[in-house]
């Protein structure tokens, strides 16, 4: 199995976006020795007070110089904001700090109405998969110089290394952005501390629809990921713990309460106590929210759930309000799953 992070440059408490940038590079760095696949960094907007990971091409740019061989993405883009072509140039520029190394995640979101109205983003477009599966396909022109001769883009170049040029990835979090992917012939990442429940669904949409291509930046053969909420403590009791800081932030976000991540013993008095250790076996249709556990726990659940979903690599997103905690995860599930350190 192959680990991969994405990070969304949470801000401490008491802290500033400076404090949440440098915990996101020691991440990077710490992901890279200990031998993950991938880092990428988020993008969400009008929560800065929270969430300091907004502009991915630009932290990337950073982490580019801060890291030597991980693999660095987004996590996603939100296309819908964006031109396709400033996009691309973005990510070629990276790819030119970053040769071969880059990952172009490509998504879609709607912020609040004051976010999407900052952002100059039209709510009202007529057939929105349309539109994304051809910004999509627009990015991937770009990045490789793919349109025909008579296209009036097709002498339009954007920077680029001499090594392999970004690779692009669909995310989503429902099955109708698999089938998207599928019918492009990109490679996939589900969101499934999103919307869990719809997890095998959206696989199934992947792998049932995939039309190989030969085309550039594409692939011919589905290649997926799933990103799961998971944290790892040295023992199942003590990750359950740790997760308690996932369970009531997902419960003020439900309630509309958007903050810094609470600490585990605020997390636990909202809570009312301490959530329940995952089981180490799974019912066939359970995939919480979030999952915790020791090592060999964790490594055992990853295991099923990749297993439902016929993926082989797993994407790391957690809610941890301690940075120590949450880099200690990383170490411990590291050593559950068996990766090599660089």
């Amino acid at each position: 199995m192959e680990l991969s992070v994405v990070d969304l440059s949470p801000v401490p408490d008491k802290g500033t976006a400076t404090d949440a940038y440098s915990n996101t590079v020691a991440a990077a760095q710490q992901a890279e020795r200990l031998g993950y696949t991938r880092f990428w960094v988020a993008e969400h907007h009008g929560m800065a007070r929270s969430l300091a990971g907004t502009t991915p091409e630009v932290l990337l740019g950073h982490l580019a110089a801060e890291t030597e061989s991980i693999r660095l993405g987004s996590g996603a883009v939100l296309l819908n904001h964006y031109s396709p072509f400033k996009v691309a140039e973005q990510f070629g520029t990276l790819d030119g700090l970053a040769p071969g190394r880059i990952d172009a995640g490509l998504g879609r979101a709607n912020g609040s109405p004051a976010v999407d109205r900052a952002l100059g983003t039209d709510r009202r477009v007529e057939n929105p998969d349309k539109d994304h599966a051809e910004k999509i396909t627009a990015v991937i022109n770009h990045l490789y110089d793919s349109y025909p001769d008579e296209h009036p883009y097709s002498e339009v170049t954007v920077p680029r290394s001499g090594a392999e040029r970004p690779r692009p990835w669909t995310l989503g979090s429902s099955p109708s952005s698999a089938a998207l992917a599928a019918e492009l012939g990109v490679p996939y990442c589900f969101a499934a501390f999103i919307r869990p429940q719809f997890a095998t669904r959206a696989f199934e949409e992947y792998h049932d629809k995939f039309q190989p291509s030969q085309q550039p930046g594409k692939i011919d053969e589905p290649q997926g990921m799933i990103a799961v909420n998971a944290v790892c403590a040295e023992t199942d009791q003590k990750a359950a713990r740790l997760r308690a800081s996932a369970e009531a932030s997902f419960k003020r976000m439900q309630r509309g309460v958007v903050g810094t991540v609470p600490s585990v013993d605020e997390s636990i008095d909202e809570l009312g106590s301490v959530p329940e250790p995952t089981p180490a076996t799974l019912d066939a249709d359970e995939w919480p929210r979030a999952i915790s556990g020791s090592p060999e726990t964790l490594a055992g659940l990853l295991e099923q759930l990749t297993d439902r979903v016929g993926v082989d690599e797993v994407m790391i997103q957690h809610v941890i309000a301690d940075h120590d905690d949450a880099l200690r995860s990383h170490e411990l599930l590291a050593e559950g799953v068996g990766l090599t350190a660089r």
